[in-house]
């Protein structure tokens, strides 16, 4: 069973969810993937570190938090290879519905979020990339949370 997804990423998953039909949610992601905007140069120039490269992602994506004043976080992505709009869309998903949202409802987001999204026709090999940058984003917001002192059960 899945947490609760934050409020803005829950209404994109239920969208998704919505569009059984396989065109019409293909549609729905490459408009989703048009919404993509990359790292702005103030958060990562390239070459970016590989600290940040999301493991096993055909794309080569990679991922930034940044705090904001209120101790949530801002994210940012890359994705280096252009025909990757799997991960542009989920890059442009997390970007939208994630930024902002309570550290505890992001640490809880779930590996499913991916097939949530995406209907479940994915390769296994873009399943696994995906799901790697949903677990570096997870992972930002523990590590976030660490730092503030909050404590809590990550999702996984």
């Amino acid at each position: 069973m899945s947490a609760p997804l934050p409020e803005r990423l829950a209404r994109t998953i239920d969208l998704m969810e919505m569009s059984p039909d396989r065109a019409d949610r293909i549609e729905l992601l490459i408009d989703l993937a048009n919404r993509y905007r990359e790292v702005p140069a103030r958060i990562a120039e390239r070459p970016f570190e590989e600290s940040h490269r999301v493991p096993g992602c055909e794309s080569a994506a990679f991922v930034w938090s940044e705090p904001r004043e209120d101790g949530t976080l801002d994210f940012h992505f890359a994705v280096e290879n252009p025909q990757g709009i799997s991960a542009r869309a989920l890059a442009a998903a997390l970007a939208d519905g994630l930024s902002g949202a309570p550290l505890d409802e992001v640490a809880a987001i779930t590996d499913d979020l991916v097939e949530r999204l995406f209907g479940p026709e994915l390769s296994l090999g873009k399943a696994l990339g995906l799901t790697g940058i949903v677990a570096m984003v997870r992972r930002e917001a523990v590590a976030a949370r660490a730092r503030s002192g909050e404590s809590g059960p990550a999702g996984g």
